[in-house]
């Protein structure tokens, strides 16, 4: 007996420590199992009135209202860039246009900028990556890559993909790596949540934690939605915006009418006659609608799987739509039909006994730290976005004092840089061939329909203060811009 005990206190420190190394060794797998699974959600040239939840009466989006009551709704939500690729990339990198140097025309992203991406930096960290949807711009160091092509998107970055080349079809069977869902889903919309609901439950077996973007064509043009909601709105006559029409663009600076924003509209996006207006909303907000439906898919496969406790989901879009406010139609501009979008983030393991909104000021560029911050992953000192996890875990009220917006795609009298405060827009307008550079300021707590500039009668310590923001991030254009 008392050999056993000599026995015991000897090697008793050594199996505690065996006991703690194997208990740790568990402990750090189940924290990996434990790690969230996030799915992010993008659609086309969604404004930010298009949904119940921000407004909108008329509007049927039961799954986003749905989900913007279980999380956080960001009303001050803008994109960096408004416009499909410069959007994407920056959602994917947190970088702003001038650091992926990806916008139509000015070439496609560099391998390197690449692989610092959200979905490549989860994958390395043991996350399971899945892709659907509109990609929308070329991944190569060959500066004449499209995205036209499967040879210059990354499909070996993603565990699985379902992505398709430029602009992609609503029709399901055109699209080569999401037509096996055709003959139950002739529209792309509902066959992408079929598509998640397919990853989802592939993950749910697997022990890693999982990491979905869908890149979503609705609404986008040709406003050719799913016959399936084809009742949804029918007879609905739109009411028109308060600040619709040319009679309201005529304060604005003569520069954001030189584009096809305005000079195209009524020929171009189909609103010449009443008729032909409000069928077009109809269809565009039928798109809408497919894409909520596709949301309500995606979160009862999550209710089957087991995983809506541990499961993040982020709602956003690549850029606005005027829909005839001012009398522009498309995006681009950044006023704010054409800029300010939705933005919804649930986290189901913050529980709150009342809908969260938020006035905190955010970009395209925060999607891409927030995500890697729900991941557990340090945020790379090259992004230029913010993780939200502070707001919406309520720790703080905001993440930053200004935004900057960027336009320099299409008519050169449309370039322009402006800044977003939670109080005032300011823009300012280069061009000036035969006409003075413009600047304009918006107070938007007053104005939120920007049907007043206020520059003349801004008291000249907060114009100074607006212009000095404006330098500090044209400065910052100079300095990092990729060739």
């Amino acid at each position: 007996m008392a050999n056993l005990r000599s026995f015991v206190s000897f090697f008793f420190p050594f199996l505690l420590l065996l006991s703690w190394g194997s208990h740790s060794f568990s402990l750090l797998a189940n924290n990996q199992d434990d790690r969230p699974n996030i799915i992010v959600i993008f659609t086309d040239d969604q404004s930010f009135h298009s949904l119940g939840v921000t407004g909108n009466s008329q509007i049927k989006s039961p799954n986003f209202d749905r989900l913007a009551a279980d999380g956080v709704l960001f009303e001050k939500h803008y994109n960096s860039t408004a416009i499909c690729m410069a959007s994407r990339a920056s959602l994917m990198t947190g970088l702003y246009e001038y650091k992926t140097g990806c916008n139509f025309g000015h070439g496609p992203m560099r391998e390197a900028t690449f692989q610092k991406s959200y979905p490549v930096l989860l994958r390395k960290a043991g996350y399971r990556t899945g892709f659907a949807g509109k990609f929308g711009f070329a991944v190569s160091d060959d500066p004449t890559a499209s995205e036209h092509t499967y040879d210059h998107l990354p499909l070996k970055e993603f565990d699985s993909w379902a992505g398709g080349v430029g602009q992609t079809n609503y029709k399901t069977a055109r699209n080569l790596y999401l037509k096996q869902y055709a003959d139950r889903y002739p529209h792309s919309t509902r066959a992408y949540g079929a598509y998640a609901q397919d990853f989802i439950k592939e993950s749910a077996s697997d022990k890693q934690p999982f990491c979905l973007t869908l890149f979503f064509k609705a609404p986008h043009r040709p406003f050719t939605p799913d016959p399936y909601f084809d009742e949804i709105y029918k007879g609905v006559t739109f009411e028109k915006a308060e600040n619709y029409g040319r009679e309201n663009a005529q304060h604005l600076a003569k520069q954001s009418r030189l584009g096809r924003q305005y000079l195209s509209f009524f020929e171009s996006f189909g609103y010449s006659e009443e008729k032909s207006y409000q069928e077009t909303l109809r269809r565009y907000h039928q798109l809408i609608y497919g894409v909520d439906y596709a949301l309500g898919m995606i979160r009862e496969e999550l209710k089957t799987q087991g995983l809506e406790e541990n499961t993040i989901i982020l709602c956003t879009s690549d850029n606005g739509y005027f829909s005839g406010s001012h009398g522009f139609g498309g995006k681009v501009l950044p006023y704010e039909e054409g800029s300010k979008v939705p933005l919804i983030i649930y986290d189901p393991r913050q529980k709150s006994t009342s809908p969260q909104r938020s006035s905190a000021i955010t970009g395209t560029v925060d999607i891409a730290p927030t995500v890697l911050s729900y991941a557990g992953l340090d945020i790379p000192q090259v992004m230029d976005g913010k993780s939200l996890i502070p707001v919406v875990n309520q720790t703080a009220a905001k993440v930053r004092k200004h935004l900057p917006l960027f336009q320099v795609w299409g008519a050169a009298p449309t370039f322009s840089m402006s800044i977003v405060t939670p109080r005032y827009k300011y823009i300012y307008w280069c061009f000036g061939d035969r006409m003075e550079p413009a600047e304009e300021v918006f107070h938007l707590e007053k104005d939120p329909l920007e049907m007043n500039n206020c520059l003349e009668e801004l008291n000249q310590e907060t114009l100074a203060s607006l212009r000095k923001l404006y330098r500090k991030e044209l400065n910052h254009w100079k300095k990092k811009a990729v060739p």
